[in-house]
């Protein structure tokens, strides 16, 4: 069996992609609520006021999980939910509403993994400066505490932050992200680090309001190569160019955030304006950012392809392609997983990693597939060698467990394994999600 016993095997959502209920029960507005009432930021002008109503459906998500033979389930909880000024006053019936979801996993035999921020920020903070402000890491630790010590005994795997690449890059820099802004790289490099420092705050008060053993982590995505062909030269030149950082988008980088987190140091490389940042940086902030944890989360949908000289190759015509249009290339899970154990050496989740499709009702009422399918199989194929070779990859999360909001692309992209009817929120399971659980059953050791 190319997987061992007690390997997890999940999918994985976010707050304000799926929950809706965006103002009941004392739930304060995220920066996501604000960004999505301006006309022209999201296709169709959609929002995730409603989304997929997971709110007050979470119990036929938790009974899908269960269905599919899932062990684990990978949410994030909704920081404005929780705290709907960012800090201070908790909001009980947010709480409660995780309380429900959280109490009928552990019933059905479903770990939870809690993801803490998938960037849906409490507006309030927002208005106070946001990422660009030190302050906002600091309620970030108030947050991470009153998570911990509520959810203490039950929750036993948090990653702190989901894919702070994008919250600077696609936030901060290009504007396509809530809040909208378009700074200068020299103050999305502050972003980052005041997400860095979120992060480690983050670790520290986690631990600090848990009895017991809790594994902690971060969701981190980014730049990845795989080689042309199988030669040392090439192999050398992939694992570089994985961590080289582009000139133009420093951000979409796993170095860039990896680096001070695991290792204690900004990479060398910074250019421009920001190239001496990393050497400004305390050694008392970066003793809080290298919070020691336990996992790495890798975000992984596809990469590129280089030669001996690091160069990237040209797709051929035709090459395939996601709904979305993004490159079809399971080779990445393989050599990019294999770099960045090499680098980093923790043990590794695969937190998300799926494909959008036009996926819609068949006349026969159901959802087929097989370009998902197929995806999933090849991309797997590949996780099996990098488990085959000893790399310690402890679980799997496909993205994601329903269709949901996509973000600027609002309902156009469907991840799901499952359907999700926008009229009426109704779930209807694909072909992919019993190809999943077959999959599961026949190559997991019991």
């Amino acid at each position: 069996m190319p997987f061992p016993k007690g390997f997890v095997w999940g999918a994985a959502s976010a707050s304000y992609q799926v929950e809706g209920g965006y103002n009941e029960d004392g739930k304060g507005l995220s920066i996501w609520d604000v960004f999505c009432r301006i006309e022209g930021n999201i296709e169709n002008n959609e929002n995730g006021d409603t989304a997929c109503d997971a709110y007050h459906r979470f119990a036929e998500d938790v009974q899908l999980l269960s269905d599919m033979g899932l062990s684990a389930y990978r949410f994030s909880v909704s920081w404005p939910r929780v705290m709907p000024d960012g800090r201070g006053a908790v909001n009980t019936k947010g709480l409660a509403y995780y309380d429900r979801l959280i109490d009928l996993l552990i019933e059905k035999g479903i770990e939870p993994y809690v993801t803490l921020y998938h960037w849906d920020l409490p507006l309030a903070l927002e208005r106070e400066g946001g990422w660009q402000s030190r302050s906002t890491a600091e309620a970030f630790a108030e947050y991470a505490a009153c998570i911990a010590g509520h959810f203490n005994g039950r929750v036993k795997n948090y990653f702190t932050l989901n894919e702070p690449e994008c919250s600077v890059h696609l936030g901060y820099s290009k504007g396509t992200h809530a809040p909208g802004k378009k700074l200068t790289e020299i103050e999305c490099i502050a972003c980052a680090h005041n997400l860095l420092l979120a992060h480690g705050l983050g670790v520290r008060a986690i631990r600090q309001n848990s009895a017991g053993k809790v594994n902690v982590g971060i969701a981190s995505t980014g730049k990845l190569c795989y080689p042309q062909k199988n030669s040392e030269k090439n192999l050398a030149a992939a694992r570089e160019a994985s961590f080289a950082i582009d000139s133009g988008n420093i951000f979409f980088n796993h170095a860039v955030f990896l680096d001070p987190v695991i290792l204690g140091r900004y990479p060398a490389g910074l250019s421009g304006a920001i190239s001496s940042f990393g050497d400004g940086v305390s050694a008392d902030d970066l003793a809080v950012i290298s919070e020691p944890i336990d996992m790495l989360g890798v975000n992984i949908y596809n990469g590129s392809e280089v030669d001996e000289t690091g160069e990237k190759t040209k797709k051929y015509p035709g090459f395939p392609r996601t709904g979305v249009k993004w490159p079809v290339t399971p080779e990445v899970m393989h050599y990019g997983i294999r770099w960045l154990y090499e680098r980093y050496n923790l043990p590794i989740f695969i937190t998300e990693n799926g494909q959008a499709c036009n996926d819609r009702i068949f006349l026969d009422g159901k959802i087929h597939d097989p370009d998902r399918i197929d995806f999933l199989h090849r991309y797997l194929h590949e996780l099996e060698k990098v488990c085959s070779s000893g790399i310690p990859v402890k679980g799997y999360f496909h993205w994601s467990l329903t269709d949901n909001f996509e973000w600027e692309h609002g309902y156009t992209d469907r991840f799901g394994l499952v359907f999700v009817d926008y009229r009426t929120c109704g779930r209807i399971r694909k072909d992919s999600s019993y190809w999943y659980a077959e999959y599961i059953s026949e190559n997991t050791e019991r």
